[in-house]
């Protein structure tokens, strides 16, 4: 029996959870996944590791962040930067710079208004 290591374990359950939210069975998201429904289960229980292609693939399909996979950033205030890392990344590469940087304001004024330096 394989050990199971603690960031498996973790990242397995922050899957199951955003493809519960996102109204998939094993077997559908196996199928889109083009992996075996076995072989989602043991990612979720933590048994096997995913590979990076399967979770670029999971984040583009349930539109969720590598973020909330790996860390398990969760919750409504997450559900809008979820969409928007899913969005980023389908940005056309000549159009990157500009995203970005439209991007970076976003996240000063968000983090200024966490800070209380809100002056509206």
């Amino acid at each position: 029996m394989r050990l199971k290591k603690e960031l498996n374990i973790r990242v397995g359950k922050n899957i199951q959870f955003a493809r519960e939210k996102a109204g998939y069975t094993q077997e559908e998201l196996s199928e889109l996944l083009e992996i075996t429904p076995n072989h989602l289960s043991a990612i979720e229980r933590g048994t096997s590791g995913v590979k990076l292609e399967t979770m670029e693939k999971i984040c583009c399909l349930l539109h969720i962040s590598a973020d909330s996979l790996l860390f398990g950033r969760g919750g409504q205030q997450d559900d809008w930067q979820d969409e928007i890392a899913a969005l980023a990344i389908r940005v056309n590469p000549r159009f990157r710079p500009q995203v970005e940087k439209i991007l970076t304001a976003m996240l000063e004024v968000a983090n200024a208004q966490e800070l209380g330096e809100d002056n509206s």
